[in-house]
């Protein structure tokens, strides 16, 4: 046997398998974790801000409750001026369960001795020009 045979071609080399990971795959790797990581940080702020909207509208029936029910133990829904200021200011004061920016308005007795009792509030993060949210309730004695 000639040693020409199992000598390699000129110009051909052998080329070994590619081991490892090559830097751009793991820029791209780190691109595509970093958009993960962004859109669930968007995510969890978006979530936070409907707990507390859902928060805010429970607070807002039970200060309408509050007065509904001070309306039923006194048997009319014809408060005395100084129970609907007292409510009024328990509306607006954060510090004790109220909303922010709130207001909370009794409506005049209608002709079927019912009234409408109203909560509105903007939270601090919504824009006035959007308006306020609302929480209205209907409280007719029998």
């Amino acid at each position: 046997m000639s040693s020409a045979m199992h000598s390699p071609r000129p110009g051909a080399e052998r080329r070994r398998p590619a081991r490892g990971v090559s830097l751009i795959e793991v820029l791209v790797a780190l691109l595509v974790l970093s958009i993960g990581v962004l859109g669930l940080a968007a995510l969890h702020g978006r979530a936070l801000q409907h707990a507390v909207d859902a928060e805010d509208r429970l607070r807002a029936a039970l200060l309408a409750e509050r007065l509904g029910s001070e309306m039923w133990l006194r048997g009319s829904v014809s408060l005395p001026a100084s129970v609907i200021a007292t409510w009024q200011a328990q509306v607006q004061d954060t510090a004790t369960h109220g909303l922010p920016n709130a207001t909370g308005t009794v409506g005049t007795p209608d002709s079927g001795g019912g009234v409408t009792i109203t909560v509105r509030w903007r939270p601090p993060s919504r824009d006035a020009a959007l308006g306020s949210h609302q929480y209205q309730t209907r409280v007719v004695l029998p």
